[in-house]
């Protein structure tokens, strides 16, 4: 007969697989939030991407438009950066955007800070830069620090949709899925078209619905003609 070996395996956790899991359960306790989805169609911006990195002369990468909308979409709905303080919303001085990046020491959120204010070059840069610093485990506490509007984006591990958890003291995370080809109604006939679906999670203490649909909406419009992001 097979006896089955039903002996546990123990792994401690690191220190910061220990703080992040304290942070998410905090948000995930006592952040009211609510979801939303849309999807955004990426043709024209995945043609656009390596053409752009070879004039740019810095690597593109889908993450580096979903940073920028990102950030343009907080500068035109400033609600979307504020935080609860006490009875009141605190809206943050700086539209900084922390992205995910799984490392060997676990998620860590490197943040690019004023990221509304830099160009999309810029932020292609210091996205390598950060991480790079995040796999070789050299990021400063000044790298992560300031995080006001959070990105997560799980496309290159072939997910093509979920929705996250928005870390403190952020209000929202936008999460990013895997960018598909799928066959959609165009011009009267069907086309191949490359979509992305976007989701949203948002403290409704301090944003309400209506608010938060145009944000995700204003990100939308803009993936969808990326002139408007370059």
């Amino acid at each position: 007969m097979f006896l089955e070996d039903t002996a546990e395996k123990t792994f401690p956790l690191t220190r910061i697989q220990r703080l992040i899991g304290e942070r998410m359960l905090k948000s995930k306790q006592t952040k009211p939030c609510f979801y939303m989805k849309s999807k955004a169609d990426m043709t024209e911006l995945m043609g656009l991407r390596r053409k752009l990195g070879k004039s740019l002369g810095v690597k593109i990468t889908s993450n580096t438009f979903f940073i920028r909308a990102l950030a343009l979409a907080a500068n035109e709905f400033p609600t979307m950066v504020g935080r609860l303080s006490g009875e009141a919303i605190v809206i943050a001085d700086a539209i900084n955007v922390g992205f995910a990046v799984n490392s060997p020491q676990g998620l860590v959120v490197p943040v690019i800070r004023d990221a509304d204010k830099k160009t999309l070059a810029e932020i292609a840069g210091l996205e390598i830069l950060l991480t790079d610093k995040a796999r070789h485990n050299k990021l400063t506490l000044t790298d992560i620090e300031g995080e006001t509007i959070a990105l997560s984006n799980l496309g290159a591990y072939g997910i093509d949709s979920f929705i996250g958890i928005a870390p403190p003291p952020t209000s929202v995370i936008l999460s990013a899925g895997n960018v598909v080809r799928t066959i959609v109604p165009a011009h009267g006939r069907p086309e191949m078209r490359k979509i992305a679906e976007l989701s949203l999670a948002v403290d409704h203490r301090v944003i309400n619905g209506s608010y938060a649909a145009r944000f995700l909406s204003f990100i939308v419009e803009r993936l969808q003609n990326p002139q408007q992001l370059i």
